[in-house]
C-alpha cells in the first residue's frame, strides 16, 4: 500500500431523482422518512425506483507515478468518480483513499471564488493545496503566461468568459505542486491551440513522475498521455489494463462515426446512415484499409448521382476529400429509391487524432451540390509504423509512406603535400 496513490474499494454513488435541497429541520426529517418508504395500503414500498446509481461497486488502485485514463461514454460515471476522489461529494457506499496533495480540474466553476480576481484566486487555490505564499509567488508568472489573461488578472473572475476562466483554472491546477492531478474533459472548452498546449503540459507532468487520472473523449490524446486505461460503462468498471489494448476494445464497441435514423436531410435526399470503419482491424489506424459508406433515400430523381466526402480536423480545416463522380458513373436514382454509396480508401493517411467527416450529395447533371447539415466524428488511434516507431502529432496530420534513397558518397580526391 506504500506506493499506492489512489485506492478505491466497492465505490458507489447513488442520486435521488428530482431531489431538492431542504430548508428546515422538519423538511429534512420528513424527507428522510419518505425517501426510505412509500405508503401503499398496509405495507411499505422501497423508493429505490426513484434513484439512480451513477457509480456502483467500483474498485481499483493507482500507484504513484502512474498516468491513467478514465474512459467511457457520457453518463458512464467518469466525472462522478473524480468528484468522489476530490471530496466534492461523498460516496453512498464503499470508500476511496487518496494519498498525496491533490490538484483538480473537473468543471468550470469548481475551486474558484467568483467574486475574487484572477490574482486572488491563484493564491487562494495554492493555499487550499497547502502551499506557502513564497512557493505560489515563484510560480505566479508561469501560471499567468500559460493562461494568457494578464490584462484581466485583477478583474473578478465572474466577468471572465468561459474560455478565459478555464485557461486560468487549468494553468493553476497544472503549475501548483500537486502530487496527484485529476483532470476532466473540461479541456474541450478551449480552442484547438489551447487544447494542444494543455495536452503537452499534462504529458510533461506525467513523464515527471506525478500521478494523473485523466478523463477525455479524445482517444488519441489518451494513448499519448496515459500508460493505463480504466473503462466505465453505466457506473460499472468493465476493463482495466494497457492503454492501447483498452482503447482498442472501447473504440471497437463504439462506432462513433455511424448515424442512423434519418435525422438529417437535404432538399433532395434523406440520410439514413453514415459509417466509417477499418477493413483491417477493430479500430481505425494510420495506413489501414478504410471503408466509408453512406445510405440515403432520394426525395427527387437524381440523374447523375454522386457523393462527396471530406475529412476535417476539429477546427473544421479540410484535410482531404474525394468525389465519386470522378471515379465512377452511377445510373439514375428515382424519387423514393434508397441507395448506398461510398469509398474504400487504401493506406488511410490520417495520423492519430479525432476528426470530422463531411458529407455532400451531388447530381452533376443538374449541377446540384447539397451538404448534409452536420459533421460525423471519428477517431484514428496510434499504431507503430516506420519500423515500429509510433508517429504522433509532431509529424503533422497525415502519414507519408516513403522509401529512403540509396546513399551516395562522393569520392574524396587524394591530398598532396
Amino acid at each position: 500500500m506504500g506506493n499506492v496513490a489512489i485506492h478505491c474499494e466497492s465505490l458507489g454513488k447513488r442520486y435521488r431523482l428530482g431531489a431538492r435541497p431542504t430548508n428546515s429541520l422538519r423538511e429534512a426529517l420528513m424527507g428522510r422518512l419518505t425517501s426510505r418508504f412509500h405508503r401503499n395500503g398496509d405495507s411499505f414500498q422501497s423508493a429505490d425506483r426513484g434513484t439512480i446509481w451513477a457509480l456502483r461497486n467500483v474498485s481499483f488502485e493507482i500507484k504513484h507515478g502512474e498516468v491513467v485514463g478514465l474512459i467511457g461514454r457520457n453518463g458512464a460515471g467518469k466525472s462522478t468518480a473524480l468528484k468522489l476522489l476530490s471530496r466534492i461529494t461523498e460516496p453512498t457506499e464503499g470508500h476511496a483513499q487518496v494519498r498525496g496533495r491533490v490538484g483538480s480540474l473537473l468543471e468550470v466553476g469548481t475551486g474558484f471564488h467568483h467574486e475574487l480576481s484572477g490574482r486572488e484566486n491563484i493564491f487562494l487555490t495554492g493555499a487550499i493545496l497547502g502551499m506557502r505564499k513564497a512557493e505560489i509567488e515563484r510560480k505566479f508568472d508561469a501560471i499567468v503566461d500559460f493562461a494568457e489573461v494578464e490584462k484581466f488578472l485583477d478583474t473578478p473572475v465572474k466577468r471572465y468568459s468561459s474560455g478565459m476562466y478555464v485557461r486560468l483554472a487549468f494553468a493553476v491546477a497544472v503549475h501548483l505542486t500537486a502530487e496527484i492531478l485529476l483532470v476532466d474533459e473540461v479541456l474541450a472548452i478551449g480552442d484547438a491551440q489551447f487544447q494542444k498546449k494543455c495536452f503537452e503540459r499534462v504529458r510533461n507532468i506525467g513523464s515527471s513522475g506525478r500521478t494523473i487520472l485523466f478523463v477525455s473523449h479524445n482517444m488519441a490524446a489518451m494513448r499519448q498521455i496515459c500508460n493505463r486505461g480504466i473503462v466505465l460503462d453505466r457506473g460499472n468498471l468493465i476493463a482495466d489494463g494497457d492503454i492501447d489494448e483498452v482503447t482498442d476494445q472501447y473504440l471497437s464497441s463504439v462506432d462513433s462515426a455511424t448515424m442512423r435514423g434519418g435525422q438529417y436531410e437535404t432538399p433532395s435526399c434523406v440520410l439514413h446512415e453514415v459509417g466509417i470503419r477499418s477493413l483491417t482491424g477493430p479500430v481505425i489506424k494510420t495506413f489501414d484499409r478504410v471503408e466509408v459508406r453512406v445510405g440515403f433515400t432520394a426525395k427527387v430523381k437524381l440523374r447523375d448521382p454522386g457523393l462527396y466526402i471530406c475529412f476535417q480536423g476539429l477546427d473544421n480545416h479540410r484535410i482531404a476529400g474525394v468525389i465519386s463522380n470522378d471515379l465512377k458513373t452511377f445510373p439514375p436514382v428515382e424519387a423514393g429509391e434508397s441507395i448506398e454509396l461510398g469509398f474504400v480508401i487504401d493506406d488511410f493517411p490520417l495520423l492519430a487524432g479525432t476528426y470530422n467527416l463531411e458529407v455532400q450529395f451531388r447530381d452533376s447533371e443538374e449541377h446540384k451540390y447539397e451538404f448534409v447539415p452536420t459533421l460525423f466524428r471519428f477517431d484514428v488511434v496510434e499504431t507503430p509504423v516506420y519500423g515500429g516507431h509510433k508517429i504522433d502529432h509532431w509529424f503533422g496530420t497525415v502519414g507519408l509512406k516513403a522509401t529512403p534513397l540509396q546513399e551516395r558518397r562522393a569520392e574524396h580526391a587524394a591530398s598532396h603535400d
